[in-house]
Formats: C-alpha cells, sequence, structure tokens
C-alpha cells in the first residue's frame, strides 16, 4: 500500500526559511517524476517544483532562485522528497501538496494536472 506523507509546515515571518518533506512508502518511485504543487484559497493550484529519476529539476517562475527541491532514495520501497523554500513572501502562502506520476515532461505544471499518487497537504503561513 502506497502513503504519501508530508511533513515541515507552519507559519513563518517573510523572509524567513521552511523546508518541506514527503514521505513516499510501499514502492520503488526513484525512477518516477516527483514534486511539489501549491493551493491558496480562491486561487488556482500552482505547480512550485518537480524532480525526475535523473534527479532533474524544473522550477516555476515564481520561486526560481529561492526554493530548492530535492529526493533521498536510499531505503528500499520509501523514497523522501523536500521542498526547501527560502526568502519566503506573503504570496507563497498555501497548503503544499506532493505529489508522484510518470507524466512526461516531468514538470510541475504537468505534475499538477496528472499525478497518480498524491498527500493530504501541508500548510504553509507567511506573515508580512
Amino acid at each position: 500500500q502506497v502513503k504519501v506523507e508530508e511533513y515541515g509546515g507552519g507559519s513563518i515571518q517573510a523572509g524567513g526559511s521552511l523546508k518541506l518533506s514527503c514521505v513516499v512508502s510501499g514502492y520503488d518511485f526513484s525512477g518516477y517524476c516527483m514534486g511539489w504543487f501549491r493551493q491558496a484559497p480562491g486561487k488556482e493550484r500552482e505547480g512550485v517544483a518537480s524532480i525526475d529519476g535523473a534527479g532533474i529539476t524544473t522550477y516555476a517562475d515564481p520561486v526560481k532562485g529561492r526554493f530548492t527541491i530535492s529526493k533521498n532514495n536510499d531505503q528500499m520501497y520509501q523514497n523522501t522528497l523536500y521542498l526547501e523554500m527560502n526568502n519566503l513572501a506573503p504570496e507563497d502562502s498555501a497548503v503544499y501538496t506532493c505529489a508522484i506520476d510518470q507524466v512526461l515532461p516531468c514538470d510541475p505544471v504537468a505534475l499538477t494536472l496528472v499525478h497518480n499518487y498524491w498527500g493530504q497537504g501541508t500548510q504553509v503561513t507567511v506573515s508580512p
């Protein structure tokens, strides 16, 4: 049984940093497209970042240079995805969700539209 669990959300002041984690267990997803999308109240879902099986990363323009996506495939049948977020701004406030799929190309937009596995989401709130 596949489980997807996110950790690390919270409240922080603008300019601060947070690191999100997503633990995916029950299958070896090391070759899959993995990433994060976010959704703020009243706004459309927005792709944030993705990383493919080879470790190639793609970022949405609003987060380039501030967010870093990475993953750890060290454990059998468990993959951990990270999103390190720096210089956070109020407009980054949203529910962040981890998603996994074999979608091609592996990019945040495609992964936001197509994802076979996803987590429950974790809230990030950035105050001015």
